[in-house]
């Protein structure tokens, strides 16, 4: 329609449009604040929802929160004794305000061990969990790798669970999104020979965990006699006898 007007010559034509084009000025007008509106809400949600993504990807890159403290922090400490299978030890506390499943993973399965191999932690709780490494002579007149870092390496992860949850290592491939990778030890060796802070540490460690794994085995301690009213002990086998006597006399009084 703007097109034909160009090439008319008619006055009253003109005039025409110009006066539909005035009367559709406010219209369009109008329709163009509501569209500069709407392109202004519209830009204002994208605003958000990009800000959103932002922060979102942002959370991605930052660290995830730990929920375990270890001590050791970074390495795993083993006494070098060729061909003798040694220990090592790891306290693992649950620092946060949830029930924690941690699991262990080694990139030598065929000479360590650890035991526990995972668990759950209340909140507050500790453990210290013992690790069984082989270890090998050295090849080819090879120097002993004491104080150095070995290539054999240990993953902890953790997991947010709920109470009462029982512990299986499934969850961990259940919740693939939600688990955390705490820490990764490097296998140290140590000299047993030349007493050092570490080496008198570990020991402690390893004493206090086989300490906890003894009164694991024990037994749960009988409860003693039940005492009902005052002082009242029954003793459960004459109570059984008593009751025992008491049917014979119904039944003898039923058969005269």
């Amino acid at each position: 329609m703007a097109i034909a007007d160009h090439h008319n010559s008619d006055g009253k034509f003109w005039n025409f449009c110009t006066l539909w084009q005035s009367g559709t000025t406010t219209s369009s007008s109008s329709s163009s604040t509501q569209n500069l509106h709407s392109n202004q809400n519209g830009v204002g949600s994208n605003g958000a929802r990009a800000s959103t993504s932002v922060s979102s990807v942002a959370r991605s890159l930052l660290p995830a929160r730990r929920r375990l403290r270890l001590d050791p922090t970074n390495n795993l400490y083993f006494p070098y004794e060729p061909g003798k299978q040694v220990k090592s030890a790891v306290k693992i506390k649950n620092t946060s305000k949830s029930y924690v499943a941690f699991k262990f993973q080694t990139t030598a399965p065929k000479s360590c061990y650890m035991r526990p191999p995972g668990g759950l932690l209340e909140p507050g709780e500790s453990i210290i969990a013992t690790v069984f490494k082989f270890v090998e002579h050295p090849e080819n007149n090879e120097k002993p790798v004491v104080d150095q870092k070995s290539k054999v390496k240990f993953k902890i992860m953790s997991l947010k669970v709920k109470e009462g949850v029982d512990y299986v290592p499934e969850l961990f491939d259940e919740q693939k999104d939600q688990v955390t990778i705490e820490r990764i030890l490097r296998v140290v060796f140590l000299d047993p020979e030349r007493p050092s802070p570490v080496l008198e540490k570990l020991k402690r460690q390893l004493a206090e965990a086989e300490a906890a794994l003894e009164s694991r085995k024990k037994p749960p301690v009988e409860a003693g006699p039940k005492v009902v009213g005052e002082g009242l002990v029954i003793d459960e086998w004459k109570e059984r006898r008593e009751k025992y006597l008491a049917r014979q006399q119904v039944e003898a009084v039923d058969s005269v």
